[in-house]
C-alpha cells in the first residue's frame, strides 16, 4: 500500500508547484514563514483537494478581468504549457504560505520584477500593467476568494466568519507587498468587492479560448487524467453564479451534484496519499527548532 501511496502523490504533485523543486520547504528550522502555523492561511491552504480546485476556479474568474487577460495572453505561453502555468501559481501560493521567510520574500521580489515587464494595450486600446495596484487586487481577491470558497465547500464548511474575516486579513499582506491598493480584509468586504467589479468584467473570444484551454489542460500523466478533469469541472462549479453564467458554463443542479459528489469521493484517497507537500515540510520546519534547541539530531542527522 505505501508503493500505490507514493505512486498517487508523487502522479498528484506533478501538477503541483511542488514539481518545479526550487524552494526548500524544510529549512532553516525554526521559520515560521510570513503567518505561521497558527495563522488561518495554514489550514485553508494546506488541503490539496480544496485549493487544487480553488486554485483553478480563480483562473477562470480572473480572466473575466480584460486587462488581466491582456497581460496574460500577450505576456505568457500559457497556451503552449497551460500546465507549466498552473504550477508556477502554484508555486507562489505555497511559497509565499509556507516557505521561509526569505524564499517567501525573495519569491514576492521575483513575481514584483516580472510584473515590471508585463505591460501593453488591449485590442480596443486601453493601455494595461500587471504593477498597477487596482489590477493586483483584482487578481488578488479573485484567487482568495475562491480558494475559501472551495475550503468551505470541500474541506470545512463550519469556518467562523471571524476566521474568514481573520483569512483575508492574513492574505492581503501578499497583494500588499506586490504592489495592490484598497485589498479588502473582510469577507463582508471582498463580497461587495467583487459585486462592484462585475461592471468590468466581460467573456469574449479570448476569453473563452482560456477557458477551453484550462478545461482541456493535459494531465502529467495518464493516471492523473480522471483527477485534472474533475477538479476543472469542480472549478467551473466554484466561480460565482453571475460569472459561471457570464461564461456560458451554467451547471446544471444534477450535474453540480455530480462534480461535489465526485469530489468529495476523491478526497480521502488525496488526504491519504499526499503527506509530503509544503505544508507537511513546513511544519516539520518550524518543530526543527525544538528538537535543535534540545540538541536533539535534526531531520538531516546534525544536532
Amino acid at each position: 500500500m505505501e508503493v500505490l501511496r507514493r505512486r498517487i502523490e508523487r502522479q498528484i504533485m506533478g501538477v503541483t508547484g511542488m514539481a518545479l523543486g526550487d524552494i526548500d520547504y524544510e529549512h532553516p528550522p525554526g521559520d515560521p514563514g510570513l503567518f505561521g502555523p497558527q495563522s488561518v492561511c495554514w489550514r485553508v491552504h494546506s488541503d490539496f483537494t480544496s485549493m487544487l480546485c480553488g486554485g483553478i476556479s480563480s483562473l477562470m474568474l480572473q480572466m473575466l478581468h480584460p486587462l488581466a487577460l491582456a497581460g496574460v495572453w500577450d505576456h505568457s505561453n500559457f497556451r503552449d504549457d497551460m500546465l507549466g502555468r498552473l504550477r508556477r501559481t502554484s508555486q507562489f501560493i505555497a511559497a509565499t504560505t509556507f516557505a521561509s521567510t526569505a524564499d517567501a520574500e525573495r519569491l514576492i521580489e521575483r513575481v514584483r520584477r516580472i510584473h515590471d515587464e508585463v505591460a501593453g494595450t488591449t485590442p480596443d486600446g486601453r493601455p494595461y500593467a500587471a504593477n498597477d495596484p487596482d489590477l493586483l487586487t483584482w487578481v488578488h481577491v479573485a484567487e482568495i476568494s475562491r480558494f475559501l470558497a472551495a475550503h468551505l465547500r470541500y474541506r470545512n464548511p463550519e469556518l467562523s466568519v471571524a476566521d474568514q474575516d481573520r483569512y483575508y486579513a492574513e492574505v492581503a499582506r501578499i497583494a500588499e507587498a506586490l504592489g495592490a491598493r484598497d485589498v479588502p480584509r473582510t469577507r463582508g468586504d471582498t463580497d461587495a468587492y467583487l459585486e462592484a467589479m462585475r461592471p468590468q468584467l466581460c467573456f469574449d473570444a479570448r476569453t473563452a479560448e482560456v477557458f477551453r484551454l484550462l478545461i482541456g489542460a493535459p494531465a502529467p500523466h495518464p493516471l492523473a487524467r480522471p483527477l485534472v478533469a474533475l477538479t476543472m469541472r469542480a472549478g467551473v462549479d466554484l466561480l460565482p453564479f453571475w460569472a459561471a453564467e457570464m461564461a456560458h458554463r451554467d451547471m446544471p443542479r444534477w450535474q453540480r451534484h455530480t462534480v461535489r459528489a465526485g469530489v468529495h469521493r476523491l478526497v480521502p484517497i488525496m488526504r491519504w496519499s499526499v503527506r509530503n507537500g509544503a505544508s507537511s515540510r513546513a511544519r516539520r520546519r518550524v518543530a526543527g527548532a525544538t528538537t535543535t534547541a534540545a540538541g536533539s539530531p535534526t531531520e538531516d542527522g546534525r544536532t
